[in-house]
């Protein structure tokens, strides 16, 4: 599969993708590298956008490429769309590069050796753009659940740091410019460093946490990194971060101080997403003939379907009946009709977007704060 690392036909113990959490907590990695690998429907959709990036790509630097539509299982015009996009953004990066340096170099889906920081540590990506100056590191993303933030991002740091092993005594590198494109969330994040600036943290970051976790040693440490830890449902540490919580003994929200709501508020997320991930756990082991002590697996609630609803069609209309409950397209289902160019062309005069419900997020938040009745009052007066 695209873009796993492999060595000697295993997954890298220490992948660039799952950087930020042995970096956070490096004896995690031993314990993942134990647990089989599941591969969901939305990585394999991922996987379909990236051969479809890298071939419109390639189509507009004028390289060698052959269409991968029609082996595509996933293939949409949002898909298309989102490809064409991208492809575009790295053409601007460029020409931006050869403003500077007529000699740029572009790679697409470049093997790049991180392993002077990381023990067997190498990735691909997507596309670098070298010249003199500054050096650029692009990585798509077609999730759309997870917003992606190329600031401080540690798998782009690893890739720039495997880009910049291979070009630096050729170009003239004085910084990196690593940009995450998310199409799909609006998305273009982009962070630079300066060349120095990237080496320290690969020597006093990077290095360290990595020397720790090829030997399974080093602290637990429980937090956001622990989304896609194999092992988070029966991690004792991310159990004792979120039982911290227990000493609040539920009490009602007036008999807390505010420092206590917002330590509350500050890990409710997380608590919320630890006991999902717990049932979701003990009910895989339940369905493996696991007994847990209270509880007992039955059948869920399922509502009636057709068993075929083109045979309920013709039945309803040879009755006299429309089967047929006919209402315009939601704006997720046009786009995808329309594709998102010919969308903004018919309907973008006719779209609005009404003010979002209001939610308390953490400051780190990119969101512009709201303005409500209590702070406008404050300002005029």
């Amino acid at each position: 599969m695209r873009r796993c690392l492999v060595v000697a036909n295993k997954h890298a113990l220490l992948s660039a993708s799952s950087s930020h959490r042995w970096i956070a907590c490096p004896p995690s990695a031993m314990l993942c590298a134990k647990e089989k690998d599941v591969f969901s429907e939305y990585a394999k959709q991922g996987t379909d956008a990236h051969s479809l990036c890298e071939h419109k790509l390639k189509c507009l630097l004028g390289m060698e490429t052959c269409d991968p539509t029609e082996t595509l299982d996933f293939f949409d015009q949002e898909m298309a769309d989102s490809a064409d996009a991208y492809a575009q953004f790295v053409m601007k990066q460029v020409e931006a590069g050869k403003e500077t340096c007529k000699d740029t170099l572009v790679l697409v889906e470049q093997k790049l050796d991180f392993s002077r920081w990381v023990p067997d540590g190498f990735g691909t990506g997507d596309c670098v753009i070298v010249a003199d100056d500054t050096l650029r590191v692009i990585d798509f993303k077609y999730g759309v659940g997870v917003l992606v933030d190329a600031e401080n991002n540690p798998q782009m740091m690893c890739y720039a740091l495997g880009a910049l092993q291979m070009f630096e005594g050729i170009y003239d590198i004085s910084s990196i410019a690593m940009t995450i494109f998310q199409p799909r969330r609006d998305n273009v994040s982009t962070f630079v460093l300066s060349k120095e600036e990237l080496l320290k943290w690969a020597e006093e970051v990077l290095s360290p946490a990595a020397k720790l976790a090829t030997k399974g040693e080093g602290e637990f440490h429980a937090g956001s990194h622990c989304q896609f830890c194999k092992v988070k449902a029966i991690c004792r540490k991310r159990a004792e971060y979120n039982l911290e919580l227990a000493r609040y003994d539920f009490a009602v929200p007036a008999s807390l101080t505010d420092e206590e709501i917002e330590i509350i508020l500050s890990k409710a997320e997380a608590l919320t997403s630890w006991a999902t991930d717990i049932k979701e756990y003990a009910l895989q082991q339940a369905l493996s003939g696991k007994a847990w002590n209270g509880y007992k697996l039955v059948e869920g609630r399922a509502n009636r379907k057709y068993i075929n609803e083109s045979a309920v069609a013709e039945k309803v209309k040879s009755a006299g009946f429309d089967p047929y409950d006919h209402k315009v397209l939601g704006i997720t289902a046009m786009t995808k009709l329309l594709g998102k160019t010919k969308f903004e062309e018919l309907l973008g005069g006719l779209i609005e977007k009404p003010q979002g419900k209001p939610t308390l997020v953490p400051m780190s938040d990119k969101r512009p704060a709201m303005h409500t009745a209590v702070n406008d009052f404050k300002e005029e007066n």
